[in-house]
């Protein structure tokens, strides 16, 4: 998500599509965990992962002018990339405006350089808010940014030449201190299309998406014991089309979505915090799948969750929430027919699927006492009609003739559903060595385990394997430096005809200095990943194989602000 709306691309066409969201425009990322997941959709229900910017201003600057230039050079892929913005207050109108570029050749790995890895991209946005109301307590405002980019695919000869202009809208109204407290309305608009190019510029396939996603969300002051409440509805509208040689894989495809969602949470007690949320879609979806007859699916996902946060003392607190959470089949899993050259794959969708349900327990430890802090959860998630893209071990050539041995270089793989079961472990904790009035210097744990099965007693595909690691930081008034290592291990327990990912430790370090007292936002970083420079493979990717992540990278980073 981008500021709780949809990033209207095809990412979720192909792994080998990439996201127009660059990082060097992020000011943060949030992570929406428990019953609040569905106030943005009922897809996630490990979490929500929300992209913040302030491309359309939500609060009127207190400066009337701020800035912030950085630039950073890196090795590994002779990486060059720079990002600049500025805001402004002109009265009650405040004006955002940032742009940003990356050029990277293609990177070197452990075993060599990984041929057609190159990434060059550029973008920016233009953005105001008008703010009124007592306090300037209300806002309307708009932007309109443009992403373009040009990435190889390194599993592949071809590369991606993509665009991306997009408007967004956010609104936020103040009601009062009565019943109503505030009704924030956002909305966007994004055209998006890429072209999948040979080495020569000969345009193979353009894919095209049009994308309408808004949304309306009503706060509630507090109602009997309740303290807050959201009352919502979302649309989304979206067109996807395809023209080329690649085109056959997804022809052209329609989805529409109308929903409505409820979140409260209330303090029941001294210690005790509840939350509760509930999700109805209707989502329509109409295509051409493999068998050539035009179809229009519908379907009624229903979703509901309920969170509990208890505060055992003051320094350790427990939570559980129970969800359960139906989802709607995507385009791809319904309407995919052939075949796709970015992770060599020829893809057969199913129009018959029926909603993916996951009945979900988490729960959650925290502790904070003096310099030792832990973060903690346990899950388990059982499926009914979970959806998943099942290799069959045969290939295919371009022309969907597949058979075992055969000629061809795509894998077959076909998009079926089933009962699974996921779970697992996450935790972190961090313990305070030294603390002074110029800093802290800090030991950090962390580990995650996820373990995912089929009903049928095999192995769902592609799911990552456990990781542990530590280090030690120091963050200071003036400096800040420190290391991380970590080892994932083996991923033994792949999916059918897959094969096993290795096991690799990666040592990541970084220095920031901030050699000004007068200018404390003038920082020097050096940074420094995979400095054990192991081979790296990702055991969630479809072409692991043929792909080795980056070997040992350092990027020298200078930042100025005047905020």
């Amino acid at each position: 998500l981008e500021d709780g709306l949809s990033s209207s691309d095809v990412s979720d066409i192909g792994p080998d599509h990439g996201m127009p969201i660059d990082p060097l425009s992020a000011r943060s990322i949030e992570v929406v965990r428990g019953a609040g997941t569905l106030r943005y959709g009922s897809q996630a229900i490990g979490g929500v992962v929300n992209v913040l910017n302030n491309r359309v201003p939500t609060a009127l600057p207190t400066k009337p002018l701020t800035g912030e230039l950085d630039g950073t050079y890196g090795t590994v892929s002779d990486l060059y990339q720079g990002a600049a913005l500025v805001d402004a207050a002109v009265g009650n109108l405040a004006l955002h405006a940032d742009g940003f570029g990356r050029h990277a050749s293609d990177y070197d790995t452990p075993l060599g350089t990984q041929q057609n890895s190159f990434f060059r991209g550029y973008g920016g946005s233009v953005g105001g808010s008008y703010f009124f109301g007592a306090d300037h307590d209300s806002h309307i405002g708009a932007a309109i940014s443009q992403y373009d980019a040009k990435y190889g695919i390194p599993s592949d000869t071809t590369f991606i030449d993509m665009r991306q202009t997009k408007v967004m809208t956010r609104s936020s109204f103040a009601l009062g201190t009565g019943l109503l407290q505030r009704l924030n309305i956002d909305g966007s608009y994004a055209n998006y299309s890429h072209d999948e190019k040979e080495p020569d510029g000969t345009i193979d396939t353009t894919f095209r998406n049009k994308e309408y996603n808004g949304r309306a969300e009503l706060l509630l002051n507090r109602i009997g014991f309740i303290n807050n409440s959201a009352l919502g509805v979302e649309y989304q509208h979206r067109d996807f089309s395809a023209i080329g040689e690649d085109s056959s894989y997804l022809f052209p495809a329609t989805m529409e979505s109308f929903a409505g969602y409820v979140f409260t949470d209330t303090q029941v007690a001294d210690r005790l915090h509840l939350e509760a949320s509930g999700r109805i879609e209707h989502v329509r979806l109409s295509g051409t799948p493999a068998s050539g007859v035009a179809t229009t699916p519908e379907f009624n996902p229903l979703s509901g969750a309920i969170g509990a946060l208890y505060e055992i003392s003051p320094a350790i607190k427990i939570g559980g929430t129970f969800s359960s959470t139906g989802r709607a089949p995507a385009l791809t899993e319904l309407f995919a027919r052939g075949g796709h050259d970015g992770p060599n794959t020829f893809e057969t969708g199913d129009p018959n699927l029926r909603i993916e349900r996951a009945n979900s327990l988490e729960a959650t430890l925290r502790v904070r006492s003096g310099g030792f802090r832990l973060d903690g959860s346990i899950y388990s998630s059982w499926f009914k009609n979970y959806i998943y893209g099942d290799l069959t071990g045969r290939v295919c050539d371009d022309d969907g003739v597949c058979a075992a041995g055969g000629n061809g270089d795509l894998r077959e793989l076909n998009y079926r559903q089933q009962g699974a079961h996921f779970r697992g472990v996450e935790g972190e904790a961090s313990y305070d060595l030294v603390r002074t009035a110029r800093g802290v210097y800090r030991f950090n744990l962390l580990a995650d385990y996820t373990r995912a099965t089929l009903d049928d007693g095999s192995n769902v595909p592609r799911i990552p394997p456990y990781r542990v690691g530590g280090g030690l930081n120091w963050q200071g008034d003036r400096l800040d430096a420190g290391f991380n290592l970590i080892y994932a291990g083996r991923q033994d327990k792949y999916g059918a005809f897959d094969t096993a990912t290795p096991s690799y430790v990666s040592l990541d370090s970084q220095i920031a200095v901030r050699p000004f007292n007068s200018h404390p936002n003038v920082e020097i970083a050096l940074v420094g990943q995979n400095l054990t420079d192991d081979v790296q493979r990702l055991a969630t990717a479809l072409n692991k194989d043929e792909v080795v992540m980056p070997g040992r990278r350092l990027m020298a980073t200078l930042r100025i602000a005047t905020n």
